[in-house]
């Protein structure tokens, strides 16, 4: 396992400021507001990682291979949610058997207009899904969808609101440390934000359950020493596997997924 004083760091990039994120999801409203269809950026979406994650929750449900979450009362938090798709897909997701997931479902992100993309298309979402279903005689009619709420926080520099309740089953990232890992230096003797990300999400996460994070910065082994060093609170559970490629005499992955989990 990598140590501390081993993990290298990433070199600073607007795509580690809030300026940039801002400006994004400025252009992202306006282009939804033109078109309704254009909701912005599916990150990881070349590589299927959103799908390859419903798949694998899945098999965590108490419905599926390791009966670890109820589908009913799982609570999701997505961090750095941006247009909030992944949370979309995942109330929109359906098992084998025609089963949601109908917990509560949270977004956060510390752009404004993240969340107020969110919102919108949220409300569209979710006013065209039981159009559909009273429409469709077939479909599980009067099933309730799980409940979304999107909220402005900042992870490093935020307490959390009172959407944190009792904490949550399953955290989600797919691509928010990739961003913090690209933020400017805070300053001489200040904390790397990436150790104050570890900090931050451990409060948010019940004893004894998950954090799933996707990744195109950092390999498995370097996000393990991030996220799970030694007497770290989270230890990795599960992982993603995805089509590899060969340079030079080494085989990788251009993404990963891994579940870690936090220590009861």
């Amino acid at each position: 396992m990598t140590s501390p004083t081993e993990r290298k760091l990433l070199d600073p990039s607007e795509l580690g400021t809030k300026d940039y994120w801002e400006a994004a999801y400025a252009r992202e409203i306006s282009n939804h507001a033109d078109s309704t269809d254009d909701e912005g950026i599916v990150w990881f979406d070349d590589s299927g990682a959103e799908e390859k994650t419903l798949d694998i929750l899945d098999t965590y449900g108490d419905d599926g291979q390791r009966a670890l979450v109820s589908r009913k009362s799982c609570r999701f938090l997505d961090l750095g949610t941006g247009n909030g798709h992944m949370l979309f897909a995942l109330r929109e997701h359906e098992n084998e058997d025609g089963t949601r997931w109908l917990g509560d479902m949270v977004g956060v992100d510390y752009s404004p207009r993240s969340i107020q993309l969110a919102q919108q298309i949220d409300g569209q979402r979710l006013e065209a899904l039981l159009t559909s279903e009273e429409e469709d005689s077939e479909s599980q009619s009067n099933q309730e969808y799980a409940s979304l709420h999107f909220e402005t926080w900042d992870l490093l520099n935020q307490a959390p609101g009172d959407w944190l309740k009792g904490g949550f089953d399953i955290v989600l990232d797919k691509g928010t440390f990739d961003a913090i890992s690209l933020m400017p230096a805070q300053g001489e003797g200040v904390q790397n934000p990436c150790d104050n990300y570890r900090e931050s999400i451990l409060p948010l996460i019940k004893r004894g359950s998950y954090l799933v994070i996707t990744s195109c910065n950092w390999t498995r082994a370097e996000l393990i020493g991030w996220l799970a060093p030694q007497g770290g609170g989270l230890s990795l559970f599960d992982e993603v596997r995805y089509p590899t490629f060969t340079f030079g005499g080494h085989t990788g992955q251009s993404v990963v997924t891994l579940v870690f989990r936090k220590d009861e």
